[in-house]
C-alpha cells in the first residue's frame, strides 16, 4: 500500500452537502408521493392505506444507514471486492430460475425470495459490474489499445450479464448494462473504432429480440403513436399523458389526483413520475429536475475531479447509472421512449433500489471525500 493510499484510509469523510441535500429532499418527496400514488391500492388489496408507506419508510431508514457506511469505507477497497462482486452480481441473476428461490412478477422472474425477504438481483449485479469495469479498466490502463486486452474481455462480461437478464427477461436492464458498459470503456480510453466495430451485430441482435417477442414490438410501436391503441398497447402511455396533462402549470395538488384510482398502471413504482406531474404540475416537475441535475453535476465534478482512474471509473459509473435510470423512467412516462418496467431512483417505490441506491451514494461521497481539494 502506497503513502497516499494508506494516508487516504484514515482521512474524515467530507460529505458533500449539496449531493445530501439532493438525495434526501427526493427520498422524502417520494415518500410523500408513494403514499398518494399507493394508497387507493393498498387499501383494495391490504386493507391498509399505509401499507407501502410503511415499507418504503423502513427502506429508507436502511437506505440512509447504508449511505453513511459506505461513505465511511474507503472506495479502493472495492479494487479487492471487484470479482466477488462480479461473481455474486451474475450469481444473484442466475438464482433466480432456482426453484423456490425465483419470484415471479409481471411475468417475469425478476426477484429472488429468501424466507420473508424478497429483492432484485438486478441492483446488485449492476454495482458489480461497475465495480469490476472500474477495476479492470484502471488495471489495463497500459494496454486498453489492444483488442484482445482493452475490448474482447470486458465484451464477454457484459454478454454473460444480458444473457441473464434477457433469461428473466429483463431488456429494460440489457440496454443499460450495455451503455454502462461502453461509456466506461470509452471513458477509460478504449479505441473508439473497436467501440463502434460490434455496434452493426448489437443493434441487430437487439432488433432480433424485439421481433422475438411480440409484447416488446407492440411496446415499441405504441411509443410511436400510443393513441392508435389507447385501451391497449398505448394504454400505460396514454394514461400517464393524461395525469400530466390534468396537472398544468400547478397541479390538482398532493392526494389530489384521479389517475392514480385504477387508471394509471403501477402509480408508485414504474409511472410515479406521472403522479408527480399530476398533483405538482409542471413547476413541481422542474424541481424534480433540478434535484436530480444537482446529483448528476455533483456525481460529474467528482469523477471528473478525482485523480485515480479506478475512482474516476467508479463515480463515473455510478453517476451515469442514474442518469440512465432517471431518463429512461421519465422518458417513458412522456412517450419519449418505449414502455420499460425500470423505476425512479429515489422516488419510485421499492426497497432494492432504493438502498443500492443510495449506498452507491455513499460510495460517491467517500470517491469525493479523498479528492475534495479539487471538486
Amino acid at each position: 500500500m502506497t503513502q497516499s493510499s494508506a494516508r487516504s484510509m484514515t482521512l474524515p469523510v467530507t460529505y458533500d452537502v449539496r449531493l445530501l441535500f439532493a438525495v434526501l429532499f427526493l427520498v422524502g418527496i417520494g415518500l410523500v408521493m408513494v403514499y398518494s400514488a399507493s394508497s387507493a391500492v393498498a387499501l383494495d388489496k391490504f386493507k391498509s392505506d399505509a401499507f407501502f408507506l410503511k415499507k418504503q419508510a423502513l427502506f429508507a431508514g436502511l437506505g440512509i444507514v447504508a449511505l453513511v457506511a459506505c461513505s465511511h469505507i474507503p472506495y479502493r477497497f472495492y479494487r479487492v471486492l471487484a470479482y466477488p462482486l462480479l461473481v455474486v452480481g451474475l450469481g444473484s441473476l442466475l438464482a433466480v430460475h432456482i426453484p423456490g428461490l425465483g419470484l415471479s412478477a409481471g411475468g417475469s422472474l425478476r426477484w429472488l425470495k429468501i424466507g420473508s425477504f424478497s429483492f432484485q438481483p438486478m441492483e446488485m449485479a449492476r454495482l458489480g459490474l461497475i465495480a469490476y469495469l472500474a477495476y479492470s479498466l484502471s488495471k489495463k490502463q497500459a494496454s486498453l489499445q489492444i483488442f484482445s486486452i482493452g475490448f474482447v474481455p470486458h465484451l464477454v462480461i457484459l454478454a454473460l450479464f444480458c444473457i441473464a437478464l434477457m433469461l428473466q427477461p429483463d431488456f429494460g436492464s440489457v440496454v443499460i448494462f450495455t451503455a454502462l458498459t461502453w461509456l466506461l470503456m470509452f471513458i477509460a480510453g478504449v479505441p473508439l473504432k473497436h467501440l463502434l466495430s460490434v455496434m452493426v451485430p448489437t443493434a441487430a441482435a437487439g432488433v432480433l429480440m424485439m421481433l422475438m417477442a411480440p409484447y416488446r414490438l407492440a411496446r415499441f410501436l405504441s411509443f410511436l403513436d400510443p393513441w392508435k391503441d389507447p385501451t391497449g398497447a398505448g394504454y400505460q402511455v396514454t394514461q400517464s399523458l393524461i395525469a400530466f396533462g390534468v396537472g398544468g402549470f400547478w397541479g390538482t395538488g398532493i392526494a389530489q389526483g384521479h389517475q392514480k384510482l385504477f387508471y394509471l398502471p403501477e402509480p408508485h413504482t414504474d409511472f410515479v413520475f406521472a403522479v408527480i406531474g399530476e398533483e405538482m404540475g409542471y413547476w413541481g416537475v422542474l424541481f424534480i429536475l433540478a434535484l436530480y441535475a444537482t446529483i448528476l453535476w455533483r456525481g460529474y465534478r467528482i469523477a471528473t475531479s478525482c485523480e485515480d482512474p479506478f475512482g474516476m471509473l467508479m463515480a463515473a459509473g455510478i453517476t451515469f447509472a442514474l442518469a440512465l435510470q432517471v431518463s429512461i423512467n421519465m422518458g417513458v412516462c412522456l412517450s419519449l421512449l418505449p414502455p420499460k418496467g425500470l423505476t425512479l431512483p429515489f422516488l419510485s417505490y421499492g426497497g432494492t433500489s432504493l438502498m443500492f441506491n443510495m449506498a452507491s451514494i455513499g460510495i460517491l461521497t467517500n470517491i469525493g471525500a479523498q479528492h475534495a481539494r479539487r471538486a
